[in-house]
């Protein structure tokens, strides 16, 4: 009897380290984090998921207006952030970043390239219809708030091509 249940327990252990794997959440490995980026950018949208809270958004160059590509189109760029509900905790909802609404964010870029990434530490969030002088970024707009962990870092990000 003692032999089959060390036998049961054995199976079950393997089981469950077999299975962990397949339940594990993606890894932030598609993220260059040696690289980060400080984007001042416009909500053009925000998408509460249970995994992951995205904020897309197209960011603002040097004169304080929005980006474009060769193509004239605004540049679009997103932010991945904890699920919805733990981001929610800190502030972080649809309601309180609206589209329109101006907001800079730390990142971490995709490896590939893509205009998306990871979100590290704190974003903060201008006074409606408040833009930052050119180079800052919102926490230094009198009025601004800072949602999250840490501060926004001083440098300005480049365009990611």
């Amino acid at each position: 009897m003692r032999k089959g249940a060390v036998a049961f327990l054995a199976l079950a252990l393997g089981v469950i380290a077999l299975a962990t794997p397949a339940m594990a959440h993606h890894s932030f490995a598609m993220y260059d984090q040696t690289k980060t980026v400080t984007w001042t950018g416009i909500m053009t949208r925000f998408v509460a998921q249970a995994n992951h809270a995205e904020m897309h958004f197209v960011p603002l160059g040097p004169e304080g207006k929005p980006m474009r590509g060769p193509d004239g189109k605004p540049i679009q760029w997103g932010v991945e952030m904890a699920g919805a509900a733990a981001v929610a905790q800190q502030g972080i909802t649809a309601a309180g970043f609206p589209a329109g609404t101006i907001f800079s964010v730390h990142l971490n870029p995709l490896r590939d390239g893509s205009n998306f990434g990871s979100r590290v530490g704190a974003l903060a969030k201008c006074p409606k219809d408040k833009v930052p002088a050119a180079g800052k970024h919102c926490d230094s707009v009198e009025g601004s708030r800072s949602f999250g962990a840490g501060v926004l870092p001083k440098e300005t990000a480049k365009p990611h091509n």
